[in-house]
């Protein structure tokens, strides 16, 4: 007999879209794992610690599971950044080159230690943060939510934002929505920060098309990308085509300490302009949520000068989602060569949450598509990601995601077993889905 076992006690929203996806396999659902050779196909869709993975490495014609076992090199924020560093080294001309923020890694539990680190690992961004205005973003490692993430423009005010951590973990009781204990969370990562990010106004158009708000009222909101990436087997990576884009609470301003206030500690500067993370907006519900294909025609309002004919158009969107599908791919084959951290199996599949910057330069020009104004920057790659927050409008959405989910990568594990699978053939590539890569990763097996 076959069987999906589906657990995600924390995150219902997921489990009743799988449940919905799995409606169209005549598959029984089981809500806890069955004993050995009970089941001749076992399907595990559930959340990374439901999943037996010893079980999946053991069966590997008879268990999938909606999870590689080892992924690191993807998921952790300093373990991505010394993948990336390292791809970088032996491929040069990579489009990783231009498409992720310049990053440095540090393990830190006290303030103090920086002293040292300036003279060592972080030698070369001590000296360019001495001879710029440049400024920068700490994020915690392992943690995700927007928590710990902190911007500074010199040594001092790193050093301060560390002493704040520390006081922090005296008192956890005073902690806030951002803030983070360092003596649990050791890891970080220091980027630099991009100053020319792309702006739109959200509330120039309603969701249908008609306008607004009037040119002389835009004011320009910094936004990310939330991308979803299917990887399935060793190695298959598919971009979800509806792609959503999460703007900040308040209108764009660049980072600068507060004038009212020279005494201000670095953790206190404003993060409102600046932080998209949806977890950190509860309040405003989905308000700044849109789907990316729904700003086409808006004015582009980054700069100082507003051009009234300067619009962001389904082309500058394509092209947008076209390098997205690109740098993950590249992304992947970095990760595929780090096996310590990343470690791709023929049954197993899992869906990404990948959050992208767009940079915009309007004098940027390439010679061979003579439009490069806008530059993809990988910012995190997040598994189990939070698709609640995509809120009740865009719904539908995430319903179609599932349901192309179990096209790509259930389906074709359940071909074999008589009365699973429907009749109806299935098209080699759903709805919505774009293949990024395709390859065969050394050492893998099939079904």
């Amino acid at each position: 007999m076959a069987a999906a076992f589906v657990s995600w006690p924390s995150a219902p929203l997921t489990e009743s879209l799988v449940k919905r996806a799995l409606l169209n396999l005549s598959v029984p659902i089981i809500t806890s794992l069955p004993g050995t050779n009970e089941c001749s196909k076992l399907l595990q869709w559930s959340t990374y610690d439901a999943i037996d993975h010893d079980l999946t490495h053991r069966n590997p014609d008879n268990v999938l599971s909606s999870s590689y076992t080892i992924r690191k090199a993807l998921i952790r924020k300093h373990y991505l950044a010394r993948c990336i560093h390292s791809y970088l080294t032996k491929h040069l001309d990579s489009v990783l080159k231009n498409a992720v923020p310049r990053t440095w890694d540090l393990e830190i539990s006290y303030a103090d230690e920086l002293d040292e680190m300036w003279s060592d690992q972080l030698w070369d961004l001590g000296n360019e943060i001495d001879g710029s205005s440049q400024w920068w973003i700490l994020k915690p490692g392992m943690a995700d939510r927007g928590m710990g993430i902190r911007l500074f423009n010199s040594k001092d005010s790193l050093y301060q934002i560390f002493e704040e951590f520390e006081e922090y973990s005296e008192d956890e009781d005073e902690t806030n929505d951002t803030s983070v204990i360092i003596s649990q969370l050791r890891h970080f990562v220091i980027q630099e920060y991009i100053p020319s990010p792309l702006l739109l106004d959200p509330n120039e158009k309603s969701p249908s098309g008609s306008v607004l708000k009037p040119l002389e009222n835009l004011r320009g909101h910094k936004f990310h990308l939330r991308a979803y990436f299917v990887a399935s087997g060793a190695l298959q990576l598919f971009m979800y085509d509806r792609v959503l884009a999460l703007f900040a609470a308040v209108p764009y301003v660049s980072p600068t300490k507060r004038e009212d206030d020279n005494d201000a500690a670095p953790g206190n500067i404003d993060l409102t302009p600046h932080l998209t993370n949806t977890s950190l907006q509860i309040d405003r519900g989905e308000e700044g949520v849109y789907l990316l294909d729904e700003l086409s025609g808006c004015h582009i309002l980054s700069g100082h000068d507003v051009d009234s004919e300067a619009l962001f158009t389904s082309e500058d969107i394509e092209n947008i989602k076209v390098q997205m599908g690109a740098v993950l791919a590249e992304t992947f084959k970095a990760a595929v060569e780090m096996p310590i951290h990343f470690q791709p199996l023929p049954n197993a599949f899992e869906l990404y949450g990948v959050d992208f910057l767009v940079s915009y330069d309007p004098t940027g020009l390439d010679s061979l598509d003579n439009s490069r104004m806008f530059q993809v920057k990988l910012l995190e790659i997040n598994s189990e990601p939070a698709i609640e927050l995509t809120g009740r409008r865009l719904h539908g959405i995430l319903e179609d995601l599932f349901i192309a989910i179990e096209q790509v990568a259930v389906i074709p594990f359940f071909k074999q077993e008589v009365g699973c699978v429907p009749s109806t053939e299935v098209p080699v590539v759903p709805r919505y889905l774009r293949k990024c890569l395709d390859t065969k990763v050394r050492g893998s097996g099939g079904w």
